[in-house]
């Protein structure tokens, strides 16, 4: 298996947002923390040979790294056309061996089921826009129906809710861990070039009953 820091150099070349939606909080994720992330879900077994579905995609960088380490397949859905575009061009740049599908749908209601052992990947909004309160709640209950097992990045002080989502929808954390997460700022009401801010990455196992 190659190490944590070779996938995230691979991942250096993974286009982000050309015109990114504020309402749709639509930061790329550093592929330092999608290194982090997918060789940690490798380590568990929990990528190879495996379906993996990246929800809320964007331009790919989750799908992309689970792409590199021997999954059966990999979808990413995203409900923004233009992302998708940049995500197929990402595909190309990074040389992925997997099959990778990209799908344009809302990551809350995916048209998508699977009979095998599926793993979903997912950055979801942390709800930080108006109107977007507990914006990851719907990617959470979506994995619960899609996956046997989830990874997902939260804000900082999420535990408490992820826990109690998790419990409350035939699921259980099994993991739990910290991973800093630099914010591109590209927003009109952003003042600095980016921001480091705290998150926190959870691995929930799905029994399929919630």
């Amino acid at each position: 298996m190659a190490s944590r820091r070779s996938l995230a150099t691979k991942l250096g070349v993974v286009a982000g947002f050309e015109q990114p939606t504020a309402s749709l909080e639509q930061y790329p994720t550093p592929p330092g923390l999608a290194a982090h992330v997918v060789h940690f879900a490798d380590l568990q077994g929990d990528v190879e040979g495996r379906t993996i579905l990246d929800l809320g995609t964007g331009t790919g960088m989750l799908a992309l790294a689970a792409a590199l380490r021997g999954p059966a397949r990999v979808v990413g859905l995203e409900v923004d056309p233009g992302p998708l575009g940049t995500a197929r061009e990402n595909e190309r740049r990074v040389g992925t061996n997997a099959p990778v599908h990209w799908l344009r749908a809302d990551a809350t209601r995916p048209p998508i089921r699977t009979a095998e052992p599926t793993t979903v990947l997912m950055n979801p909004p942390f709800g930080a826009q108006d109107g977007n309160r507990h914006a990851d709640r719907g990617f959470l209950a979506a994995a619960g129906t899609l996956a046997d097992v989830s990874y997902s990045v939260h804000n900082d002080g999420s535990e408490a809710f992820v826990r109690s989502f998790a419990a409350d929808n035939g699921g259980t954390v099994t993991h739990a861990f910290a991973a800093e997460f630099d914010l591109e700022n590209r927003f009109d009401h952003h003042t600095d070039d980016s921001t480091a801010i705290d998150t926190e990455v959870y691995r929930i196992e799905w029994s399929g009953d919630g």
